[in-house]
């Protein structure tokens, strides 16, 4: 059994991840989402859809790169 990153729970089911050249276990998809995710540059919320980068900085949605001073934006209406 592996060992989750996240929580250090033991669980027969886990899964790994690599990202980076770097192996991750995980016992389920909201601890790999907690430790990979990338965050919201504006409101700190993990993203976990496609979200916009502008300049180096990732935003979950266009209404908090627009909070960030980002023109030109536009979520799917």
């Amino acid at each position: 059994m592996q060992r989750c990153d996240v929580c250090g729970n033991e669980y027969d089911k886990a899964f790994t991840v690599e990202m980076d050249g770097q192996t991750h276990a995980f016992d389920c998809f909201e601890c790999a989402i907690h430790a990979l995710a990338p965050a919201c540059a504006h409101c700190g919320c993990k993203i976990i859809g496609h979200g916009m980068e502008h300049e180096g900085e990732m935003f979950c949605g266009a209404h908090c790169a627009k909070h960030a001073g980002v023109s030109g934006v536009a979520d799917r209406a």
